[in-house]
Formats: C-alpha cells, sequence, structure tokens
C-alpha cells in the first residue's frame, strides 16, 4: 500500500512509521518541515518527504495522486483562541485535496467524545474535525481514543511529574474523573490494522485497553509500580482556572496545554464497547503494565518520540528555520573559548549530553530558578527534560531550548531559547580540529527587544561569568 502518513514527526506519527515500514508499505512523510523529521539515515532511504502545511491549501499539491490511505494525525491542544477554526480549515483543505487522488480511505486519531455532555474545546475541535473528514466522498475510519499511555506522551509524562514530584497531594476533585487508558502499543496496533479494513469504513470506534479508571487511581497505581507512597487529598473549591494553575506549576506542561486538559478532564471520558475488537486482535494491555513497558523504554533508551518535540505547545512562531543564522550585529554575546587533547568523539558525547537528568554541567540550582522564574511568567520552564539521555536531533526539546542544528560531523549544536525573554537567545557549541589539539567554542548569543531586554542582559550579567566558564570547563571535564 502507499500511505500518507501527515502529522509524521509527532508523537503517534514517529511510533506508526517504522510499523508500516516493517509491514512493507509504501510510506509518504508529510511534514511543514523537512528538518525536524527526526529518523535515522537507514529510515530516511526507505521513505518519500514532502513538505505540505495543511494550512496552506497550494502546498497540499506537493501530495503525489498515487496513494492508497491517508493518516490524519494532525491536532494540537490549542495555544491560540481561534485554534478551533484552524483545526476545521485545515481539515477541510485536506479533504478538498485527497478527494482529488486515488485514495480509498482516511483514518483518523481522535478522542472519546463523551455523550450528552459540554465538551471542552479540545474535544469540539476533535468532534468537528471528524465530521469534516466524514463529508468527504472517501471512506473514513475514527479510533477514538482516550489517555495513551507509553514513554514520551503528554498524558504519561504529566502522570509521572505529578507521582515522582509529590508524596502528598492535595488535589482538585476532577481526579475523581473516569478515563479509559489505552497502552501506545495498542494504538498503534488498532491504526495499523484499519488500513483497508472495509468493515471499518465510515466508522467510528472507541479504543481502550482492559481499565476503567479515575485519574486518582491512575496516579497511586502508578506510584505502585514505582514503589512510591503517595498520599491524595482532594479538595472540591480549586475552581478549572486554579486547578490550570495547580498541574501547570508541578508539571512541565505550558498553561494553554494545562487549562485545555483542565477542560477535557472535567467530564468522564469512558470507552463504549465496541465491534472493534472482534474487527482487530491487540492485547489490550491493562494501564499498570502500560506504565512497565513505558519505563522499559526509558531505561534502554530507546523513547521514539515525545510530545514535547512539538512546536505548538512550546512556540507561536511559523518556523524555526528563521533562526538557524545567529545574527551578528545589534547582539550581546558572551565567548568562551577552550584548546583540548580529548578527542573531538568525547568532547561532542559529553556537549550531546547537556542538558536533562544530566543538568547544565555548572550551577544546575541557578538554572532551576531561571526555569521556576519562568513558568511564574507563563514560559514553559525547566522540566521538559530531553526525549533521549545522549542523542540530539533538530527540533528536539531540550529543557527550556530548542535544537536547531545537531551535526556532530561539523562539530555543531545550536540551541534556540523557548523562556520567555525580551529578546531572542542562541547558545552554540562547536568542536574544530585544530592539529593534535581540539578547539571547544561556547557562544551565548541574545537579542534584546527595547530597554527591556538591555536591562535584562546586564541584569543577569554576573551569573553569566560564573555559569558560562563554569559549563565549558565542565564539559571538558565530563569528556
Amino acid at each position: 500500500m502507499r500511505i500518507l502518513l501527515t502529522g509524521a514527526n509527532g508523537y503517534i506519527g514517529m511510533r506508526l512509521l517504522p510499523v508500516l515500514l516493517e509491514k512493507g508499505h509504501d510510506v509518504i512523510c508529510m511534514v511543514r518541515n523537512p528538518d525536524r523529521l527526526s529518523v535515522q539515515d537507514s529510515v530516511r532511504q526507505k521513505i518519500t518527504i514532502i513538505q505540505a502545511d495543511l494550512l496552506d491549501a497550494e502546498s497540499l499539491k506537493n501530495i503525489p495522486s498515487e496513494i492508497d490511505v491517508a493518516f490524519y494525525l494532525v491536532h494540537s491542544m490549542g495555544g491560540n483562541r481561534d485554534f478551533i477554526e484552524k483545526e476545521k480549515k485545515a481539515a477541510q483543505q485536506f479533504v478538498d485535496y485527497i478527494e482529488t487522488t486515488r485514495a480509498q480511505q482516511i483514518i483518523y486519531l481522535s478522542g472519546i467524545i463523551p455523550k450528552n455532555k459540554h465538551l471542552s474545546k479540545h474535544l469540539q475541535s476533535r468532534y468537528y474535525v471528524e465530521n469534516i473528514l466524514y463529508s468527504s466522498t472517501v471512506a473514513c475510519t475514527t479510533l477514538r481514543a482516550g489517555i495513551i499511555v507509553g514513554s514520551g506522551s503528554a498524558s504519561f509524562e504529566i502522570i509521572r511529574d505529578i507521582v515522582e514530584k509529590l508524596p502528598v497531594m492535595v488535589a482538585p476533585k476532577w481526579l475523581n474523573t473516569k478515563c479509559s487508558p489505552i497502552a501506545i502499543r495498542d494504538v498503534i496496533t488498532y491504526l495499523e490494522g484499519a488500513i483497508c479494513n472495509t468493515d471499518l469504513y465510515n466508522k467510528q470506534f472507541d479504543i481502550s485497553g482492559s481499565d476503567t479508571l479515575s485519574y486518582k487511581e491512575m496516579l497511586l497505581q502508578y506510584a505502585a509500580v514505582r514503589g512510591y507512597n503517595r498520599f491524595i487529598w482532594i479538595l472540591p473549591v480549586l475552581t478549572p482556572r486554579l486547578s490550570s494553575y495547580w498541574l501547570y506549576f508541578v508539571t512541565s506542561t505550558n498553561f494553554s496545554l494545562a487549562r485545555n486538559l483542565v477542560e477535557s478532564m472535567k467530564v468522564d471520558v469512558v470507552a463504549a464497547e465496541s465491534e472493534i475488537k472482534q474487527l482487530i486482535s491487540t492485547e489490550q494491555i491493562e494501564y499498570k503494565r502500560a506504565v512497565q513497558l513505558a519505563f522499559k523504554k526509558i531505561d534502554q533508551h530507546m523513547v521514539v518520540s515525545s510530545w514535547k518535540d512539538s512546536l505548538t505547545t512550546s512556540t507561536h512562531r511559523k518556523s524555526l528555520t528563521e533562526y538557524i543564522q545567529v545574527p551578528e550585529h545589534g547582539v550581546f554575546t558572551d565567548l568562551k573559548y577552550r584548546d583540548t587533547n580529548l578527542s573531538k568523539e568525547n568532547v561532542l558525547q559529553s556537549i550531546w549530553s547537556i542538558g536533562g537528568t544530566n543538568g547544565w554541567y555548572y550551577g544546575n540550582f541557578l538554572w532551576k530558578i531561571r526555569g521556576y522564574l519562568d513558568k511564574l511568567v507563563g514560559g514553559i520552564g525547566l522540566r521538559r527534560g530531553r526525549t533521549h539521555e545522549h542523542k540530539l536531533n533538530p527540533g528536539d526539546a531540550l529543557d527550556f531550548w530548542r535544537v536547531l542544528l545537531a551535526d556532530q560531523d561539523q562539530g555543531r549544536l545550536l540551541l534556540f531559547a523557548e523562556m520567555k525573554l525580551p529578546g531572542e537567545a542562541w547558545l552554540e557549541f562547536r568542536v574544530s580540529d585544530q592539529g593534535n589539539t581540539r578547539k571547544v567554542t561556547q557562544k551565548a548569543t541574545f537579542r534584546p527587544r527595547g530597554v527591556l531586554g538591555r536591562l535584562y542582559w546586564y541584569s543577569v550579567l554576573p551569573f553569566h561569568y560564573f555559569v558560562f566558564n563554569g559549563m565549558i570547563n565542565n564539559i571538558l571535564k565530563k569528556g
């Protein structure tokens, strides 16, 4: 089968891609920015990559007409007020173009839609997209999932944040809400099994694991798997806004995502029984085992994708490609050089391991304070961590930075700051051969915005002397 995979660099798309290739399908990956499709060269040689944006109808002409099945895996939790209208527009333009191809089926991964309940904006957008896709002359199959449990998923990482950081919790009342969690491998099995399955055409199916649990039960069961004792008291007085702030400050999510999650969590999202369990054979993994499987991936450093890699949750900019060229004029810089006898490979390994649980090699408490201050002003904070312990790819989230370039052959790592700043900031590392020695360059660049930006730079300048000197020195010690 020739398959179009939209959202190929998203959390689900990155998990589905290797399965489709293993099954022998010819996969066309549609992405807005090909540089952000972080796959190995061996995989890249087996796929076709096209650049297109669902909000740009003209760009959809890059999609070849010779496709059999199209996966619609594009969705955001909505950082902007008009995100629902954008979702509807994207779906309609997708349908308009797909109808000009030979595609037989659209497969859409949606959310469980509770009946006779007030829908959150997040679930409203999913419902609207469903209706638009079903208006197409191409057969559509919708799989509706609730909480997806897997290493790197938004739901899993938020649960992980809450349980591992709070031994005692005074929590909002929505922790009593019921839901139907599902393991990521069951989701992928259902998606792959739906391909050209005529029994599934023009139908919607709720998919889930074997459990129906409250969010409180999921937290406590997660704690049990990890060997923690946790105590939870639920207060009925926390409003949705206060609940959003609670989730925002406790976890690594941003406030926009926290707000949309809280809205969705106010009502039960329990999967309805459907015939899909007879039509597609899955393990129907129970929640505790799903958590155990997720940690097997984490312990083996095999996290394929993460919700944090999605730009829609972290930046309002259309593209980060324009930030790859670091400006030289009208900027402040902090430049450090070191010569070393260490091998280039050892230095690069040390640089490529920076951030996340490894820390920033000097003054980690100062970095944590900076992350906390960022959260206070509505930023993402420091706790996004990193997807892989020793691997970086363009587009990866790295605490409150975004990886723009990660080229070990050229010995260059370029990061762009996504914390709240009165300006724009870059952090760059270069390693070059100088005969028998290596030259290591560390450069922080800040382009201020107005007077406030200049005041900010000078206010943190005393800390830069210690932090940046300590960082480059310890990079070499770690190497």
